[in-house]
């Protein structure tokens, strides 16, 4: 069977790892970097056994795959927590740029709300922006005040690289997912492709030496989500499954499917200006959500975090 065989190839891939962490550990001198190397020895450890139940599972009946059944659409949510995406759209470095201003207002309106902000994955663009980022906020009612954010945010303005003075139109996308139990997006570990690479940038001594990082792609759907900001593999891999689940479930509530084998391959918007939900207008000072048909100026304070008026005004939407 075809999901017989992604296991073995997953579980195989997941031997050769440790065979290859085992033999590093050996080499390592360093006290501290072996005991990096025995828990994630562990956890791959932990992640293989997972797999070879999964096969005993389908060996005893061939429909029987643990996670096969329908996810429901009626998951319970944690109105305290949100996962928050941010990627650059349509305009090059200028939106870049501009993402990496999204993302900072949210950051700014969360530690001024007290909440617990803990960065996913994070890739950069040229001059500082960023391509894509991925927040997890934990506190009061995180997810039921950001849940409306999600589209696409439209900048308007002269970029600090346009010598002409023109002005330029660029955008960005938001996507607020919310955490939801695991046993409510059930996955089928055959559907699941894992990649792991090393991690780049900050992340401790072990960064360069294991492949800590790991890419989770759901084949079905095409949902990709990437996780390296953890020390270890086990704990990304544990991540990036969370996430994905919520992914899933947001998709399924955006096109009201009851379960995930229904779902069409889509993301989060498209970057394209047409699906604005909010424009940036910077030479008139002016923040215009086109949802609710109201406007605000001080687009300095908004992106500095002051956003509770705007996050009130959307919130029946």
């Amino acid at each position: 069977m075809a999901g017989e065989q992604h296991i073995h190839q997953q579980i195989d891939a997941l031997e050769r790892e440790i065979a290859h962490l085992a033999h590093q550990k050996e080499l390592e001198p360093d006290g501290a970097l072996q005991a990096l190397y025995t828990e994630e020895l562990a956890a791959l450890a932990a992640e293989v056994k997972a797999l070879k139940g999964a096969l005993a599972a389908m060996a005893g009946d061939p429909t029987s795959v643990p996670g096969a059944e329908a996810a429901s659409a009626k998951a319970v949510i944690d109105e305290h927590a949100a996962i928050l995406e941010v990627r650059s759209g349509t305009g090059g470095d200028e939106a870049a740029l501009f993402a990496g201003e999204l993302l900072t207002m949210y950051l700014r309106y969360a530690e001024k709300s007290g909440w617990r902000a803990e960065q996913v994955n994070r890739s950069q663009g040229n001059m500082g922006g960023v391509k894509q980022a991925t927040v997890e906020l934990k506190g009061a009612n995180a997810y039921t005040l950001l849940k409306n954010e999600s589209g696409v945010h439209r900048v308007q303005r002269v970029p600090a690289t346009e010598a002409g003075g023109r002005i330029h139109t660029s955008t960005a996308t938001v996507a607020v997912l919310p955490v939801v139990a695991k046993v409510e997006v059930e996955l089928r570990p055959d559907d699941l492709k894992w990649d792991f690479f090393r991690a780049g940038g900050h992340g401790g001594q072990n960064v360069n030496k294991v492949s800590t990082a790991v890419r989770l792609t759901h084949i079905p759907t095409g949902v990709v989500v990437e996780c390296q900001e953890e020390r270890f593999q086990g704990k990304n891999r544990e991540k990036a499954l969370a996430i994905l689940a919520s992914r899933l479930y947001s998709e399924m509530q955006t096109q009201q499917v009851g379960s995930i084998s229904q779902l069409r391959a889509s993301q989060v918007g498209t970057g394209e200006r047409v699906e604005k939900i909010r424009t940036y207008n910077f030479p008139q000072d002016r923040v215009t959500d086109h949802r609710v048909k109201v406007s605000w100026h001080n687009i300095p304070a908004i992106l500095a975090g002051d956003i509770g008026h705007i996050l009130t005004s959307t919130a029946s939407l």
